[in-house]
């Protein structure tokens, strides 16, 4: 079968690309035709455009930059008609993917979502949008069912995919050769994950690495996003900045002591290593306000979302400043502290539907198709 598939940033590149993989192993003819990024290319997928040509976050960013997203937008629908799928399978990115949602049902083409939009966040309405244009959902949080039966839409629970990703570790080297490849001092890691978006990391990064100075007797690496360059790092660093490592997020999460992470997946994968953390948010005054209006949730970070309760610290917008994350930092030191959240871990994990998302979604949607 021939599949279209969308995803519009990192995290949707890699759970499209594991998807992508498990139903290859179903489907021995399937043909993928991608908006996404190296690893959907990597998993067989001919890419159309790269989500890094389309990230741009935040009211204002996108306000900045409509005439290039609507440009997105009609190419995308003249490249699906030209390419005729037998199923648009929409990841995440809900800006855009709901939009080519409602398109691909009035062209009447099948149309599967994995990875569902955080509708349950706000613009709790679109739930009814995505009822009616979205022929079967496969959604990934566990509460994400619930909400959705509210609304009269059946979707299907499969879990999350970053237990794939991240308790096998089998790919990773043992720590001495993890210091010894990238010329590390040894010393006790604090990883700084300032995001994947050049808006958000110039936001969140000089904050971050403010905190080398007081902390000495630990070294600092950052988590290098794959389709940010390292002289855009380097540029606002200036002089001794602390190592960046491309390509190498959960090796450095795989032996970090600690934490200090942008909102977003990020804060998952972190928790499911088992490393406490510290998240941070910051984002335009503009979008900030807007979003203070809109946003019907307690909590930005996955973790204390998924556990309803303040597992991890969220430093926000005016909060996030070098002080603050500096005192929160020293509390996740402390080792009683760790015991605490490191339980609440253990909690959270087991919430979220253990290994096989992905092969969990491919069948699904395999035998959806049939």
């Amino acid at each position: 079968m021939k599949y279209y598939i969308i995803a519009g940033e990192a995290s949707g590149d890699l759970h499209a690309s594991n998807l992508m993989t498990a139903l290859q192993k179903l489907d021995s003819q399937a043909q993928f035709r991608c908006w996404g990024g190296d690893l959907m290319k990597a998993a067989g997928g001919e890419i159309v455009k790269h989500y890094r040509d389309l990230a741009f976050m935040g009211f204002a960013e996108v306000a900045l930059h409509i005439r290039t997203i609507l440009g997105n937008l009609s190419f995308c629908k003249k490249d699906i008609l030209y390419f005729k799928p037998d199923a648009i399978i929409l990841v995440d990115y809900p800006g855009f993917n709901l939009r080519i949602a409602e398109f691909a049902h009035k062209e009447e083409f099948r149309v599967i979502y994995y990875i569902s939009p955080q509708v349950w966040a706000w613009k709790k309405s679109r739930a009814r949008k995505i009822r009616e244009f979205v022929d079967k959902m496969f959604v990934i949080l566990p509460f994400e069912a619930e909400f959705y039966r509210k609304y009269d839409y059946e979707v299907e629970f499969v879990g999350h995919p970053l237990l794939d990703v991240i308790q096998r570790p089998s790919g990773y080297i043992d720590r001495e050769d993890f210091i010894r490849k990238n010329n590390l001092t040894g010393k006790p890691i604090l990883a700084i994950l300032p995001g994947s978006r050049k808006q958000e990391i110039s936001r969140m990064l000089p904050v971050m690495a403010s905190l080398m100075a007081r902390q000495p007797d630990y070294e600092f690496l950052i988590a290098g996003a794959p389709s940010i360059e390292p002289e855009y790092y380097y540029k606002m660093l200036g002089v001794d900045p602390p190592v960046i490592l491309h390509d190498q997020t959960h090796e450095i999460l795989n032996y970090a002591h600690a934490a200090l992470v942008t909102s977003g997946t990020a804060t998952l994968e972190t928790a499911l290593h088992r490393i406490p953390q510290v998240v941070c948010y910051k984002g335009g005054t503009i979008s900030y306000q807007i979003a203070r209006q809109l946003v019907d949730i307690k909590y930005i970070s996955l973790v204390n979302l998924i556990m309803d309760r303040q597992v991890v610290k969220e430093l926000i917008q005016y909060d996030f400043n070098a002080d603050n994350l500096s005192h929160e930092l020293e509390m996740i030191l402390n080792d009683n502290w760790r015991k605490v959240i490191l339980s609440e871990y253990e909690q959270l994990i087991a919430r979220l539907g253990g290994e096989g998302a992905s092969a969990r979604a491919a069948k699904g949607i395999f035998d959806f198709m049939k």
